[in-house]
């Protein structure tokens, strides 16, 4: 839980909730980047989704992890090739992390499994800008949070942890107030989830406000 954020892979119902951009944008070829994909439980229903043509960039800064993803997209059925200008779908991993991605590809849609509360208010600041650099405009940023964790950190952490969860939680806000366009919640999940979905704007954002310095994670 301390370094990944969960206590079970993603389930099938918040997976394809998390995918919901994807199918939304078909048939058109996509650019789709995961972000800390884990052991690849939003990876699988992603890679059946996308349009021929579509490329997938698949990130987690875990080597093991990394290991596992690769052996998924070696292993996974890919879409079928299309015709003309629409070859079969490009699938690459990479281990490393959101911010440190060495890419000048902006995308469509962002699907991030990040465990946002896990990091530092100065990180998911970091994390978030990178996401909103890399989306095009228009594009769309997929995230979850699972329910109940603010409350129960605050009756069972220390009280530097809890700080650090309530300005992370603060700063997601302002996001959500500027840029999201739905929300669900996830019951058939592993503990029950949230998923926001977030939209760069066609115009620039203005700067967000400077983070509380929170605990080490």
């Amino acid at each position: 839980m301390r370094t990944t954020g969960a206590v079970a892979p993603s389930g099938r119902a918040l997976a394809h909730t998390l995918t919901a951009p994807v199918r939304s944008r078909a048939p058109r070829p996509l650019t789709v980047l995961e972000a800390g994909a884990g052991t690849g439980a939003v990876t699988r229903a992603l890679i059946p989704q996308l349009p021929p043509g579509s490329s997938l960039d698949v990130i987690d800064a875990n080597p093991r992890f990394a290991a596992r993803l690769r052996h998924l997209v070696a292993t996974a059925p890919h879409p079928a090739a299309g015709t003309g200008t629409h070859p079969r779908v490009r699938i690459d991993v990479h281990h490393t992390r959101v911010e440190h991605l060495d890419t000048d590809r902006r995308y469509d849609v962002i699907v991030s499994g990040l465990p946002l509360t896990n990091f530092t208010p100065r990180e998911v600041e970091t994390i978030m800008s990178r996401f909103l650099e890399l989306l095009r405009p228009g594009g769309t940023l997929t995230y979850f949070a699972y329910r109940g964790t603010r409350t129960a950190r605050a009756l069972l952490a220390a009280p530097a942890e809890a700080r650090r969860h309530r300005a992370v939680d603060e700063i997601m806000a302002g996001y959500r107030r500027r840029c999201a366009t739905d929300r669900h919640t996830v019951w058939r999940n592993l503990p029950p989830a949230h998923v926001w979905q977030l939209r760069r704007p066609l115009s620039v954002l203005p700067a967000p406000r400077p983070a509380a310095t929170g605990a080490a994670r």
